[in-house]
């Protein structure tokens, strides 16, 4: 058989901390034992979860190509896949006994006639790693708020500062720009007197020679920009929410509040009004009719409704009470279920997967360890030429903290890595815990749970006038009713194909009331 191996690491850093080497010679020798006869050897250095993966559709696009069936031979799920956004993609290659794939570290194959067992455990696999990926992700974004409450900007600065390092911790920081940061003042200053239109700013600014990152004149959008942006005077808005800054403020408060009232016409009283009420539904359900959220009201001090429009009349709305559609939400949670052979087996290829996984993180922490000893190495050296005086202190100063940066970052990198067993233990409980009492869960959870739950489970849910529509995000789809489903007891000569006998989007029409 003719094989195509797969070599996958996400970034720079991982390659240095995991060698890509590393994997090939793995999975070059498991073509060997398989007799395989090697076509290319891809070796993708790319996160798969982010971009469009040019090389990695480069290399299904050359599988694709092949005149026969081709085993596509990768380490394991996460080298793959980290997310489903491929999934239809890499299934249809599959349908069409243009590839099989070959997990080496798993010791599973997936092909057009794999149990419907194995197809789970891959979907599990797929789930498993999106959700790692995800909880990483989580971790970032609350290390991006502590940044935010200690009032520590990330990104490129706004004009008027520039990006620099603090000279004493070596940590990213904010200051004023010489050239700019008086003209972004006089342009306040300017735009207060309300004497100039923005069109008339911008001449001006140009005359001052006031330019953009690229050195092009402002334009009249990004002067209003500049003029509406709060971390001129000392906070900096993030996601709609204001965070005072630790940066010097290029004007004051008092000028900032009169150019807000000359730009809005000095009112702005009828701002729609904001609900606290925790709606259980509150952003998770679109209209079908507008694409917009379907928003929720209360009637009568207590009876919920969510609102959508009308298919055949956009202009009029359609209230539809939230208990039914929360009722339909509740049977697909009592019909997720699997039964005890398949979870059994699904135990068993969760632990392979984790010692796999276990396997990637020791290598990956062994590397980064190995070039942080190194960095540390020329850290002693430099010192000693520093002490004998064979180079500046200035040049000494640049080398390590170009070499303590480093040695940070390999910290950071290590210590996700030593968080990756916990977080393989959250993802598989999480997983477990719905699929085996997801209603008893749901129904015992507050409203936050229960929207977190229904986010976890449901895709794409939409009102069409009274009919909601859903999809079940993988591996639900495969678990609904699976207790009732003879093909769940993985039989080998079963030729099901699950696409089409277990469609994934269902409607449900409920009542309509009006007002």
């Amino acid at each position: 058989m003719k094989a195509i191996i797969l070599a996958r690491v996400s970034s720079k850093e991982q390659q240095e901390g995991y060698s890509i080497q590393t994997q090939t010679e793995q999975l070059t020798q498991y073509c060997l034992r398989k007799n395989f006869q090697i076509l290319e050897t891809f070796q993708i250095v790319e996160s798969s979860t982010r971009g469009d993966r040019k090389d990695f559709k480069a290399m299904l696009k050359f599988a694709e190509d092949q005149s026969e069936t081709v085993a596509l031979i990768t380490s394991n799920v996460d080298r793959l896949q980290r997310s489903f956004r491929e999934y239809s993609l890499i299934d249809g290659l599959i349908q069409d006994e243009k590839i099989e794939i070959h997990f080496v570290n798993e010791n599973k194959i997936i092909n057009k006639d794999s149990s419907s067992s194995d197809k789970l455990m891959w979907n599990i696999g797929i789930a498993v790693a999106q959700n790692y990926t995800d909880i990483l992700s989580e971790k970032v974004k609350g290390a991006l708020y502590t940044k935010r409450i200690n009032g520590e900007w990330s990104g490129r600065s706004p004009i008027g500062y520039v990006n620099t390092k603090d000279e004493v911790t070596g940590k990213p920081t904010l200051m004023l720009d010489k050239e700019s940061a008086f003209l972004v003042r006089k342009l306040f200053t300017e735009y207060a007197s309300d004497s100039f239109s923005l069109g008339e700013l911008r001449k001006k600014a140009k005359d001052w020679g006031l330019v953009n990152r690229s050195r092009k004149p402002l334009s009249t959008s990004q002067i209003h920009h500049i003029i509406k942006n709060p971390f001129y005077y000392g906070e900096m808005m993030i996601q709609g929410k204001l965070y005072s800054h630790r940066y010097t403020p290029i004007i004051d408060k008092k000028t900032w509040d009169i150019c807000q009232s000359v730009r809005t016409g000095r009112s702005r009283t009828n701002a729609p009004r904001q609900t606290k009420k925790p709606f259980i539904f509150k952003g998770l359900i679109k209209c079908a009719t507008t694409g917009r959220i379907v928003s929720s009201d209360i009637k009568k001090g207590k009876f919920i409704y969510l609102i959508a429009r009308n298919p055949e009349n956009p202009d009029k709305k359609v209230y539809v009470p939230e208990k039914v559609v929360l009722e339909e939400i509740k049977k697909v949670f009592k019909s997720i279920k699997i039964d005890d052979d398949t979870l059994n087996l699904i135990t068993e290829h969760l632990k392979e997967s984790h010692e796999s996984e276990k396997e990637y993180q020791d290598n990956a922490i062994k590397g980064l360890q190995k070039e942080s000893s190194q960095i540390q190495v020329k850290l002693d050296r430099l010192l000693n030429l520093a002490l004998a005086k064979s180079i500046t202190t200035d040049e000494y100063d640049k080398k390590c903290h170009q070499l303590k940066t480093r040695q940070y970052q390999i910290n950071d990198q290590i210590k996700k890595h030593l968080k990756a067993d916990e977080t393989f233990k959250i993802t598989v409980n999480t997983v477990f815990s719905i699929a085996s009492m997801a209603y008893e869960l749901f129904e015992s959870s507050k409203i936050e749970q229960k929207r977190k739950l229904i986010n976890y489970v449901f895709s794409n849910l939409e009102l069409e006038g009274v009919t909601l529509r859903y999809s079940l995000r993988k591996p639900f789809d495969l678990m609904v009713d699976c207790s009732t489903r003879s093909e769940w007891l993985g039989h080998k000569d079963s030729n099901l194909d699950l696409r089409i006998q277990r469609p994934t989007y269902c409607h449900y029409t409920m009542p309509q009331l009006s007002f």
